[in-house]
């Protein structure tokens, strides 16, 4: 396993936290601020303290693998994920319908069609810079990227430079690959699910959001008006996410 994992609180519930493919620190652990219970945040290969990952890393199946085993040892029996983390979660209910009792997924990217040509150039240009080592060429592709909602960049940038240059090849096969085949292979899973997404962002489209929850027997979606919901909207999906991850999934405990 290349993973590492936190645990942050104590007691039930038990949530898995998967991050996106980038994600500083600071925003791994975002979906699980607020949770109560215990909070395992997932930090995927050749992201933060993991070792570098190989390029057959970056497959949703490996992923999945990888949150499949992490979740076994802390017995996390619901999860969040976020765009890649999403994808991950996405695949493992495909393999394992009823490996977990509820699933938030966060501004899912790719469900099991082509991603928009705008996301696949986006992701092929910055796999390329990354891959060359060009630390000011890629923070002007970073701030180009960056939605006006963001606002000061303040040293953000600075963190997602030093994060996509270890990512050359993940953001290469990434754009290329889809967490399943058919959505119909989401028709078992026995889950609750939340899904969330935002509008206008081309790497989350929203017709990815709603397809991902028609996908699933029983699943919530919520669109919420902004490119960046997790910036713009952080007190909305925290409160989403306590009552879907808190305080409705400890009333049924």
């Amino acid at each position: 396993m290349i993973a590492r994992w936190r645990e942050h609180g104590w007691g039930q519930p038990v949530t898995l936290v998967a991050h996106g493919l980038g994600a500083t620190g600071g925003e791994a652990r975002l979906p699980g601020s607020g949770l109560p219970g215990t909070r395992v945040v997932v930090t995927f290969g050749s992201h933060g303290d993991a070792a570098d990952a190989p390029a057959e890393y970056w497959d949703y199946g490996v992923l999945a693998a990888e949150l499949r085993a992490v979740a076994s040892i802390v017995g996390a029996r619901q999860a969040v994920g976020v765009s890649m983390g999403a994808g991950a979660l996405v695949r493992l209910a495909s393999e394992d319908p009823d490996r977990f009792d509820r699933l938030a997924l966060l501004q899912p990217a790719v469900l099991d069609g082509r991603r928009p040509a705008e996301a696949v150039r986006g992701m092929q240009r910055l796999s390329s810079v990354a891959a060359s080592g060009d630390r000011d060429a890629l923070r002007r592709l970073v701030e180009a990227g960056l939605p006006a909602c963001c606002g000061s960049t303040g040293d953000y940038a600075e963190r997602r430079v030093a994060a996509l240059l270890r990512l050359g090849d993940a953001l290469r096969i990434l754009a290329g690959r889809v967490p399943v085949c058919s959505a119909a292979s989401l028709a078992a899973v026995s889950a609750r699910v939340l899904v969330v997404s935002g509008v206008g962002d081309p790497l989350h489209p929203e017709a990815v959001a709603t397809a991902t929850a028609a996908a699933f027997p029983d699943a919530e979606l919520h669109v919420l008006g902004s490119s960046c919901p997790l910036l713009t909207h952080r007190d909305e999906i925290r409160s989403l996410l306590a009552t879907f991850l808190g305080v409705s999934a400890l009333s049924e405990r």
